[in-house]
């Protein structure tokens, strides 16, 4: 029988490539985005505690109401923007699936989606498998800026969608006022709607703040915004995340969603839900991670690698133009085999050719692994 792919040019995720590769050679893993931490011993065991008191069966559709009320607290602190918990917000299976169905809701054969490249291998596969057009705008080396007028010169009759991801995966780069104003600007008179991808929205470095757009009266309107608990509690793999949106967006987020997995994890949706409830067990991550980041960074200092700056996230990417004239796959592939280091190359984040020379690692690791992994690198 025969099959017509929606998604015929589109391999294994580089994700999955590295740390297959990783494994193989029994290499150290800097290329998938987890941390190598324990999980909170407090967390676990409200885990234990939920799972042990019954709260074993299907949560409702929606999500509990005590994680979704404790989430609409906290963007209500953070942001001054109150979502109903009620209403409002949907607890997922983790951000990609929230990713994908809030993609689902806006995109019909035809629509055009901007996003910017480098871009997150997520966002242009589900465009394309709801018969979307995916529109890509670099954005401008070596600082990652977005180009507004080139974002502007994409937008046409077509564009249904704008998707943003800040903190960026992979550039580290935080989305400030002035983008803001941009989007809205761009926005304000046109029917595009906005998805916000915010998942590392608690590691932000340098007393920079994260603006989330649901701050903004005008973005937050037309906005999905995703976040997850997996990169902020060091449980990726969990899988639950949340969608904030607009109720009139939600009920139609929730039509789809009941059908892709109706409810998710209930004993860890109420260990959450009693853990985020104290803010000190995720305001500390900034301070945390940026000192990670120092720590690497100063370990590389007399490397042959030259280091983008990072304003949040937990990665770094890294300009390996001083080393080596192979390319970012070919150099990432040799980096595992021969060096013991497993990394991503930055061309499978971009639609169309990419020659640059530029890795990312993942810098979310113990100290101890971080140091082997500089010495390993620095050797080159």
């Amino acid at each position: 029988m025969k099959l017509k792919s929606k998604l015929g040019n589109i391999g294994t995720s580089i994700f999955s490539v590295m740390t297959e590769l990783a494994n193989k050679y029994n290499a150290i893993n800097l290329s998938q985005g987890f941390p190598d931490f324990e999980v909170s011993p407090e967390l676990i065991e409200l885990v234990n505690f939920f799972m042990k008191k019954g709260y074993n069966q299907y949560a409702p559709m929606p999500g509990i109401f005590e994680l979704r009320k404790v989430i609409s607290d906290k963007i209500k602190n953070i942001h001054n923007k109150f979502y109903n918990p009620d209403t409002e917000l949907t607890i997922t299976a983790g951000a990609t699936q929230a990713l994908y169905t809030a993609i689902s809701v806006l995109i019909n054969v035809g629509d055009e989606v901007v996003m910017f490249e480098p871009v997150y291998d997520s966002y242009a596969p589900a465009v394309l498998s709801n018969g979307g057009i995916p529109v890509f705008v670099k954005l401008k080396e070596p600082d990652y800026n977005i180009p507004w007028n080139q974002v502007i010169e994409k937008i046409s009759d077509k564009t249904k969608l704008i998707i943003l991801n800040s903190p960026h995966n992979p550039t580290g780069k935080v989305l400030n006022e002035d983008d803001i104003k941009e989007l809205e600007s761009i926005s304000k008179d046109r029917d595009i709607f906005i998805i916000s991808d915010e998942v590392y929205e608690h590691i932000v470095f340098d007393n920079k703040r994260h603006i989330s757009l649901c701050e903004s009266e005008i973005l937050s309107k037309k906005t999905f915004v995703i976040s997850s608990f997996g990169k902020t509690f060091h449980t990726t793999g969990w899988k639950i995340g949340y969608c904030a949106a607009p109720e009139y967006l939600s009920k139609e987020f929730r039509k789809l969603h009941q059908f892709v997995v109706f409810a998710v994890n209930t004993p860890i949706q109420y260990a959450y839900s009693t853990y985020l409830a104290d803010s000190k067990n995720y305001l500390y991550l900034n301070n945390f991670y940026q000192v990670k980041r120092d720590f690497f960074r100063e370990l590389m200092k007399s490397s042959n690698f030259k280091l983008f700056q990072v304003e949040g996230t937990y990665f770094q990417l890294m300009d390996y133009s001083n080393i080596s004239n192979l390319k970012d796959v070919e150099f990432s592939e040799y980096l595992t085999k021969e060096v013991g280091i497993a990394v991503i190359p930055l061309s499978p984040f971009y639609n169309s050719d990419y020659e640059g020379k530029v890795i990312r690692i993942c810098f979310a690791k113990r100290d101890e692994i971080l140091k082997k992994s500089a010495e390993k690198l620095k050797s080159i």
